[in-house]
């Protein structure tokens, strides 16, 4: 009776509008799980209701209301997350607020302080669209569909990361509401601020467990006057994860810098996901070289030819025009979907876990080679692709129900050797539901229970995003 109590609340809330709220299976369905994530969600594990609210005052009201009757909340966005992050683990009373049928607006570019303000549910290829006609970018570039908010929560990097920085580098304000209701701007608009507590370091990479991210301002910046693509195959996946690290290590600049594996080239010929099927079946180094004038390329395109050759560079190809340059780059960005499918045309009921972790540049090169070996020695379909800039790489793993012990051990190993290397448990993804175990073990009880103080002093009801991250329940049942 007293959740009862709570929707009609919240309907109201929204003018007990029908396009306002759903209720519908599928509606629930798509808003607690994807095939594509590694953690799905059980049966059971629905929302009881997913809100569509137009203004921040909206999400305010929801969770007055929320706080009140004490109603599990899990914001969304693009839901293009991987480690179960909006799996709803509160049965028979969650509701999910989506942020992305109606607060999905570019509000103001100011280009002069190259920044611009937008709501949450602005998908973020839609923003780089409109800023690149502007002249500028926006620095993040994580997968297909992701939007602001959701970008914001997981603190997002891509591709570009190694040139722009992650969300965490990329973001100037934040619009957040609280638990309670309480709306909170982190800061104004200036490039630097020494003004108190760091509050976009706490929100930012908080995956919606201490509030609901609304709006935000972030970072432009000014496009490249000219940018080639590289493409530079090695004879294993050690040579070009060490030649991505001497590159770094010589202080040389470029945009990007992205490592993918024999397999994930070989995958990438077969699915046919380029007009190019003859991609050079070798792990492979792509790189994104910028400047202001060819000079400028020329010259680093020379120090990076040098370096290359060091680690027994098999081939050095550039693309010729602006339609090859964009389909060199698409082969990187096809990389999972291209797994997808390889496993799909296998086994139609595999599935793919898809992680990731982090190390220090100096173990890149063994961390990625010993994890390669094991995928090679499983007898699955795997493959690996890596920001070689950041030290942080993915491994695709294709397997089916009677695999997943095998696909289970290789995460476990990969990720217990990069903690072992002084890295980290995910570089980019997450810790959602899938990786709390992790957390654990890489940073030690008593970091993780100021963490836990922090979600409590936020959020003592603990309605936001429950059992994310961390257990805040100490009689939950693993999920």
């Amino acid at each position: 009776k007293k959740f009862e109590d709570a929707i009609i609340k919240l309907k109201h809330i929204l003018g007990d509008n029908p396009d306002n709220f759903s209720v519908s299976k599928s509606e629930l369905d798509a808003h607690s799980d994807t095939y594509f994530n590694s953690h799905h969600a059980r049966p059971d594990q629905r929302p009881q209701i997913i809100l569509f609210p137009r203004t921040t005052s909206d999400v305010s009201e929801i969770l007055k209301v929320c706080h009140e009757y004490e109603v599990p909340v899990i914001p969304f966005s693009g839901g293009t997350s991987l480690e179960g992050h909006f799996l709803p683990t509160r049965i028979g009373c969650t509701v999910v607020l989506d942020m992305s049928k109606y607060m999905n607006k570019i509000l103001k570019l100011n280009k002069q302080d190259l920044d611009v303000e937008v709501q949450a549910g602005v998908p973020w290829e839609d923003l780089n669209d409109y800023l690149n006609s502007e002249g500028v970018l926006f620095g993040c570039d994580p997968g297909p569909g992701a939007q602001i908010g959701g970008c914001i929560a997981n603190s997002c990097s891509g591709t570009n990361a190694y040139r722009y920085g992650t969300m965490k580098e990329n973001i100037v304000n934040i619009t957040v509401v609280l638990a309670d209701g309480t709306v909170v701007k982190t800061k104004r608009r200036p490039r630097k601020s020494s003004a108190g507590y760091n509050l976009n370091g706490l929100f930012v990479g908080s995956e919606g467990t201490l509030g609901v991210v609304t709006q935000a301002t972030v970072k432009c910046h000014v496009m490249p006057k000219i940018e080639t693509v590289a493409v530079v195959s090695f004879p294993t996946v050690g040579d070009a994860a060490s030649c991505s690290s001497h590159i770094i290590q010589e202080g040389i600049q470029l945009n990007a810098m992205e490592l993918l594996d024999d397999n994930m080239m070989k995958v990438i010929n077969q699915s046919g996901a380029t007009s190019k099927t003859d991609w050079v079946e070798s792990p492979t180094l792509f790189f994104k070289i910028g400047g202001r004038s060819q000079n400028n390329i020329k010259e680093l395109v020379d120090e990076v030819s040098k370096i290359a050759q060091k680690y027994h560079c098999k081939k050095f190809e550039f693309a010729s025009s602006d339609d090859e340059k964009l389909e060199l780059w698409e082969a990187r960005k096809v990389a999972l979907w291209s797994t997808i499918n390889a496993g799909k045309a296998k086994d139609s009921n595999s599935n793919v876990w898809t992680t990731d972790v982090a190390v220090p540049l100096s173990q890149f090169a063994p961390v990625i080679e010993a994890t390669k070996q094991e995928m090679n020695a499983s007898g699955l379909i795997t493959t690996l692709v890596g920001h070689a800039g950041d030290g942080n790489f993915h491994a695709f793993i294709v397997y089916n129900d009677d695999q997943r012990d095998i696909a289970e051990k290789i995460v476990d190993n990969m990720v217990h050797r990069a903690i072992e290397a002084e890295g980290t448990c995910t570089g980019e993804h997450g810790v959602g539901i899938g990786k709390r175990k992790f957390l654990l073990h890489e940073l030690g009880a008593e970091t993780v229970d100021l963490m836990r103080q922090l979600k409590l002093a936020l959020d003592p009801k603990r309605i936001l995003n429950p059992d994310k991250i961390f257990k805040i329940d100490p009689n939950e049942h693993e999920h």
